[in-house]
């Protein structure tokens, strides 16, 4: 998981109560603030979409799951429970190490030892209206945290930097804007990416410091499992 950032296990059958003793192996389940959880298992935060649905899908736009928290979650974990027709509703995500080795080296000397800020009310926010209308808690203040924009998992260094809730960079106040456009348009580019089909079962896990993921929109049923893990 430290060396490719995500993991899918193909083809699984794992009812809740074991999906969530598995991801429990990796850590503590955490708790999403936006929503509210499964009605019957507390750890688990269901992501639904209908055919009837309009607007983007929950998460549509890169980013890297809760950065607006002070301690976000390590690791994602997301269950296929029912999904669309094949080629409909993948994930894409997108290697941060890659993107980090990519950088010219002048950018990366630039964010060595820059902080971003992170706002529950950046970009994506708007992909989770329809779902928050649903399932939303009472909660509607902002969320702000501040993160390095570089990281490192075993020697390796990353870009820490979601495009859907980095809103500033600290001490950075006359380039912020263009080195924020910057990263989140090299972060996803197609060389970095690998776009993820799902089908009933399957089980993916991704590093939330490595990687970057992004739903992609599409017109049909489709239900989620998904738990964080901190």
């Amino acid at each position: 998981l430290n060396k490719y950032g995500v993991l899918f296990f193909k083809n699984q059958s794992l009812s809740p109560e074991e999906y969530i003793n598995f991801s429990s192996n990796f850590g503590t389940p955490a708790e999403y603030p936006m929503l509210k959880p499964h009605k019957d298992f507390k750890n688990i935060y269901v992501i639904e979409r209908k055919k009837t649905d309009t607007g983007k899908s929950f998460g549509e736009g890169a980013h890297t799951d809760s950065s607006y928290l002070e301690n976000p979650p390590r690791f994602t974990f997301l269950q296929a429970i029912d999904v669309p027709e094949e080629g409909k509703g993948n994930t894409l995500f997108y290697n941060q190490f890659l993107a980090y080795e990519a950088l010219p080296k002048d950018i990366k000397e630039k964010i060595e030892n820059l902080k971003g800020v992170f706002s529950s009310q950046g970009k994506i926010a708007q992909t989770r209206e329809l779902r928050m209308a649903d399932h939303g808690t009472s909660g509607t203040r902002e969320m702000k945290s501040e993160h390095r924009l570089v990281q490192c998992i075993d020697g390796r260094k990353t870009i820490y930097c979601s495009p859907g809730h980095v809103i500033g960079i600290v001490n950075l106040n006359s380039e912020q804007e263009e080195l924020i456009n910057f990263l989140s348009s090299h972060q996803i580019k197609e060389n970095f990416s690998y776009s993820f089909g799902w089908k009933k079962g399957d089980i993916a896990l991704w590093s939330n410091r490595s990687m970057l993921h992004a739903a992609t929109a599409f017109n049909g049923n489709r239900k989620m499992f998904r738990i964080t893990i901190q």
